[in-house]
């Protein structure tokens, strides 16, 4: 297989600095080009199996938010996700997404565990992001039981949720996580909505990180919303990013990224969300022009990857 490092080596890994490209980005696709929606577990709601996210926003201009915003919704995009933790993202999302927020599906999360602070996030989100409610509002980042356990101990941040979704300012209630253990405690005490999860080939087969929370979330008919299909594996000590807004190392060999994304996409997930980088997530949109189920051959490859790769994320 001929292998194309992109990342370094094609004029596409300079777009993000390009306005311009940005604009024309998409010309020579197919005339029939169209992204797949997925239906979101229990709501009904179809979402774009590429979603938006915020975070490759942070500390870029307002044009430039406006410029990838309109031409993410042009190709199809509909499923936007964002958080307070990602800079300024929300600041330059919210006029940027403002054109099409009737028609688009807005995620947004907290980090804050506890009531009171739990509230204050929230009202700052709505009004950093010009809307009057979220299509969806989830808990960010358990990293343990013990967070879960204080988000329905008293005074804990899922009463906020819960009066929200009562007063039209959540539609759906989710959560994210990164530990198995904190993401199974969560789906065994409330009836989520969604959950947005590592579902990554090399965490799946190298690391048993992933089958368990997709299996539950399954058999609870709750929508499945995957981070880091494109990652590839820890950053070294003293190993300097790819790009600013992503921690890990993501895949550079163009055709095994796109394996791996139709790995993720290849089960009962509504939609990927690519890495935090404007190159990553255009070139996802790429994909879609002619993208198919995963082989065998395919499969095989990857998990045969996963063996000789360190995963991002383990469980024991």
């Amino acid at each position: 297989m001929k292998r194309r490092h992109f990342i370094r080596n094609s004029a596409f890994g300079s777009i993000a600095l390009s306005i311009p490209a940005i604009r024309s980005f998409g010309n020579d696709f197919s005339p029939d080009y169209k992204i797949p929606k997925r239906v979101l577990g229990r709501t009904g709601e179809k979402l774009s199996i590429i979603g938006f996210g915020g975070i490759m926003l942070n500390d870029f201009s307002q044009e430039f938010a406006n410029e990838l915003v309109a031409k993410a919704w042009d190709l199809g995009v509909n499923y936007y996700d964002v958080a307070p933790t990602y800079g300024n993202a929300e600041e330059r999302l919210g006029p940027a997404l403002k054109p099409y927020r009737k028609r688009c599906f807005l995620a947004c999360k907290t980090t804050k565990r506890d009531a009171v602070e739990a509230q204050k996030e929230l009202d700052n989100s709505l009004r950093l992001l010009q809307t009057d409610h979220f299509d969806l509002y989830q808990f960010h980042g358990f990293t343990s039981v013990e967070e879960v356990e204080k988000v329905f101990g008293p005074g804990g941040a899922m009463e906020i949720f819960e009066k929200a979704r009562k007063d039209g300012k959540i539609n759906n209630i989710g959560f994210s996580a990164h530990s198995v253990n904190a993401a199974l405690l969560a789906m065994k005490n409330y009836k989520f909505d969604s959950v947005l999860f590592p579902i990554n080939f090399a965490c799946w087969n190298g690391g048993n990180f992933g089958p368990q929370v997709y299996e539950e979330a399954q058999k609870q008919g709750m929508g499945v919303l995957a981070l880091k299909a494109m990652a590839l594996t820890k950053l070294k000590s003293g190993e300097e990013k790819v790009f600013k807004n992503v921690w890990y190392r993501p895949i550079e060999d163009e055709q095994l990224m796109k394996m791996a994304l139709k790995y993720t996409l290849s089960k009962n997930i509504t939609a990927a969300i690519p890495p935090g980088s404007n190159t990553l997530f255009l070139k996802a949109l790429e994909f879609m022009n002619d993208f198919g189920p995963i082989t065998e051959q395919e499969t095989a490859r990857l998990i045969e990857l996963s063996h000789n790769t360190e995963p991002i994320f383990m469980h024991a």
